[in-house]
């Protein structure tokens, strides 16, 4: 027995080999994909092909101690009750497959994760997705989790920056202050907007008014958006966020507040 495991083992780790090679030259040999989608759909390929090599070999194993066809036709309840206790691996499953084949996400994009998550995308598994973050931190989240997901790849790239302000702050004190550091924005960044032939803006910065109401159960959320280039976003973000957190000194707007703080 020990030599037949390993016999099948080695046999199940050569046909996962050959099937990724196998993905690669249809890949290498084909272009009606994109580049960017060709490597995530070889990323995610990876990913399946490892964990069915891993149920296949299980399989095969516990197929030695027990008698899997009796044991599969009479455990539909057990079947039913491990749906119910692994639902949330099974929606995350659903959810990668169809972010995946509807083209949302592709290795490498920039994107905004529940508006709180923003980054660059490392990594593609078959539950969740990996983000490098601008602080260096590697986020992880999984499919089911995600509620609200902006990606700056898509064509355009979109600073979108935001205060969390108190309950108690006046909003129409809020409302002049950012529209102000809007104006500050496009007078001190303007060369980041992105621009059509004529040299217009397509979209100046922007002061988009309350895009959230109680987040976290902290505040409001004021936000500024504005279309920059490329090859500016990174740039432009940090200087949004520092004329938000200026303004928000300046003027001494009432910021938003743990509940640990407010207890």
């Amino acid at each position: 027995m020990p030599v037949q495991v390993v016999t099948v083992a080695l046999l199940i780790i050569l046909t996962v080999y050959l099937i990724r090679k196998f993905i690669k030259l249809f890949f290498d040999k084909t272009s009606f994909l994109d580049e960017k989608h060709e490597e995530t759909l070889m990323h995610f390929a990876n990913q399946v092909t490892k964990v069915l090599g891993l149920i296949i070999f299980l399989i095969y194993v516990l197929s030695h101690f027990f008698d899997l066809t009796k044991f599969v036709t009479g455990s539909v309840v057990v079947a039913g009750s491990l749906a119910l206790i692994f639902q949330h691996i099974i929606r995350d499953y659903i959810m990668g497959l169809t972010y995946l084949f509807e083209r949302q996400i592709h290795l490498g994009d920039y994107v905004i994760i529940n508006g709180n998550r923003q980054g660059k995308i490392e990594e593609i598994s078959m539950r969740y997705l990996k983000i490098r973050q601008y602080d260096g931190y590697l986020y992880t989240v999984s499919y089911s989790s995600i509620t609200e997901l902006q990606n700056g790849n898509r064509g355009k790239r979109r600073v979108n920056e935001s205060l969390v302000l108190n309950y108690r702050q006046n909003p129409d004190r809020a409302f002049k202050v950012m529209e102000e550091v809007a104006q500050i924005c496009n007078e001190k960044y303007g060369e980041y907007l992105l621009k059509d032939e004529n040299g217009i803006p397509l979209e100046s910065f922007k002061f988009n008014q309350i895009t959230e109401l109680n987040v976290d159960f902290r505040g409001h959320r004021y936000s500024i958006s504005g279309l920059v280039n490329e090859a500016d976003f990174v740039e432009a973000g940090k200087k949004v966020r520092y004329e938000l957190a200026m303004a928000a000194y300046k003027s001494d707007l009432m910021m938003s507040e743990s509940l640990s703080t407010i207890q």
